[in-house]
Formats: C-alpha cells, sequence, structure tokens
C-alpha cells in the first residue's frame, strides 16, 4: 500500500514520510506486485486436497495450509520513491524520520520455500515492471474520464 499513498501525495505535492533505522540504517521491504500475489492465492486453492477449485464444485473443506507468498527481494523504501518520482515525472517531497519504537523492522524477506515446494510459485514481476504497471493504473483510473477522487 505504501506506493499508492506515495503516488497520490507525490502527485498532489504533499510531503511523504520515509523512515530510517537507528543509526540512519535503510529500511527495506518486500513490495510483491499483486498478480504475483493472485498466482500464489490461485495456486492454493487449485491445489488443494479437497477444496473447490478456482472454479468447480465444493467436495469438502479444504485441509489448513499456511504459504509466505512474496517477491524474496527486499527494497529500501528510498529507492522505491526514486522509481516512482522517475515515472511520475515528479520530485517527492521527502520527510525522512527516524522509525518509531512500536515493534516495526527494518526489513521484510518472504520465505517462500514452502510455496516454491507446493504451489510451484515464482513470482515475475520486478519491481521496476510492477511500478510501472501501477502508475499507468493509478494516471488512467484517476485521471481518465470520468475523472475520480482519490
Amino acid at each position: 500500500m505504501a506506493y499508492f499513498f506515495f503516488t497520490k501525495d507525490i502527485l498532489k505535492g504533499k510531503q511523504i514520510r520515509i523512515f530510517e533505522g537507528p543509526d540512519h540504517r535503510t529500511v527495506a521491504r518486500d513490495f510483491t506486485y499483486i498478480d504475483d500475489i493472485v498466482k500464489g492465492c490461485l495456486a492454493a486453492i487449485d491445489t488443494a486436497e479437497e477444496s473447490t477449485g478456482s472454479g468447480g464444485k465444493k467436495k469438502k473443506p479444504a485441509q489448513l495450509r499456511i504459504f509466505n507468498l512474496g517477491n524474496t527481494s527486499p527494497v529500501p523504501v528510498s529507492k522505491l520513491v526514486s522509481i516512482l518520482e522517475k515515472l511520475l515525472m515528479v520530485k517527492a517531497k521527502r520527510n525522512v524520520l527516524p522509525m518509531p519504537r512500536n515493534g516495526d523492522v527494518l526489513y521484510t524477506h518472504a520465505n517462500i520455500s514452502y510455496a516454491k515446494k507446493e504451489l510451484h510459485y515464482r513470482p515475475t514481476t520486478d519491481l521496476q515492471k510492477g511500478l510501472k504497471k501501477f502508475v499507468d493504473w493509478y494516471l488512467s483510473y484517476y485521471s481518465g474520464s470520468g475523472k475520480r477522487s482519490s
């Protein structure tokens, strides 16, 4: 969701908050494009032993399985903002702040080994490509005909 709110605020000329860890350490996140997550979710449904699959009649309740879906490539949040700036052709007003002490972590990184094994899950959309698709959609949706407010 960070890229949605960053995009909205960058385009409106508002400041965006970028957090950094102790001693100015970089905060990174494992950003994953929505299509890759949907593929993983559908694969989980389709491989469940007793489920409906993604289009069949319900047989029995599916067994409980938990999959970690992600991109496995943490990216500094500042790099995400830099990519958005280039795609939007607008310089962000960055407000760099210390990370709150609320239990947040410096980086996130998905371990998808179980999803790879059981679902043959492999995300295919890198951050640059995913953000390009997102920005194209965002500009079309919020700036196109039938203008919607964000």
